[in-house]
C-alpha cells in the first residue's frame, strides 16, 4: 500500500498535469472545444504508451547499455530536483519544455504529440520517474501499482486538459503559481529520494 501511494504521487507530481493547463491554453486558444478534446484524449494516450513502455523496458535498455539502475536514479533524481527548483522560483521548466518548443507548438496546427505529449506530459523527469520506480519495485506484485499510477494520471491528464479553460479561469495565473511551487516542493523530496536510492545501491556499504 506504501508503494501504491509512493507511485501514485510521484507519477502525479512529476507529470504535473495542472501546470501544462496554462501552455495548452495558450497553444490551443484559436481552436475548437472539440478539436481541443480530440487532442486532449490523443496526447494522453500516447504520454500513457511512452511511460508505460520505458517503465517496463527501461531497466532491460539500461543493462544493455551499461548502466547501473543506482546511476540512473542519481540522474533522475538530479533531474527532477532541477525541475522543482525551477517550479519552486515559479520559472517555466525548461527541462520540460523551452520557450521555443513552446512556440513551435503555439504555431503547429495540431499539438497533441509535440509538444503536448512529448516532453509536457512523457518527459525526462517523467520517464525517469517511472523508470526508477518500476527498478525499485522487484516483484512483479509491485510492478503492478507503477503501471496503474500511469494510468490514473494519464486519465487525470486527460480530465484536466478537457477542462483547461475552466481551470485556468477558477484558479487564475496567481493560483495556478502557488499549486505550482507546492507541487515544487513535493518533487524536490521525491528527487533527494532518489539519489539517496542510487547511492545507496552502487555503495551499498556507504549508507549503512
Amino acid at each position: 500500500m506504501s508503494f501504491s501511494v509512493l507511485s501514485l504521487s510521484a507519477v502525479f507530481f512529476v507529470v504535473d498535469p495542472m501546470g501544462v493547463v496554462p501552455i495548452f491554453v495558450a497553444m490551443t486558444r484559436n481552436d475548437s472545444e472539440e478539436k481541443r478534446a480530440r487532442m486532449a484524449r490523443r496526447a494522453s494516450w500516447t504520454a500513457f504508451f511512452i511511460l508505460t513502455t520505458f517503465a517496463l523496458t527501461g531497466t532491460l535498455l539500461f543493462k544493455v547499455l551499461g548502466v547501473s539502475l543506482g546511476a540512473f536514479k542519481v540522474a533522475g533524481g538530479i533531474l527532477l530536483l532541477l525541475t522543482s527548483i525551477e517550479m519552486l522560483r515559479a520559472q517555466q521548466a525548461r527541462t520540460r519544455v523551452t520557450p521555443e518548443e513552446e512556440q513551435e507548438g503555439t504555431d503547429k496546427e495540431d499539438v497533441a504529440i509535440f509538444p503536448l505529449a512529448i516532453p509536457l506530459l512523457a518527459g525526462p523527469g517523467s520517464i525517469a520517474t517511472v523508470t526508477a520506480l518500476m527498478g525499485r519495485a522487484g516483484h512483479f506484485v509491485f510492478m503492478v501499482p507503477v503501471v496503474v499510477s500511469i494510468a490514473v494520471t494519464c486519465f487525470a491528464s486527460y480530465l484536466m486538459l478537457r477542462a483547461a479553460g475552466r481551470i485556468s479561469r477558477f484558479f487564475g495565473v496567481t493560483g495556478i503559481t502557488v499549486m505550482n511551487r507546492v507541487i515544487g516542493l513535493i518533487i524536490g523530496a521525491i528527487a533527494i529520494q532518489f539519489v539517496f536510492d542510487g547511492i545507496k545501491d552502487s555503495f551499498p556499504g556507504l549508507m549503512q
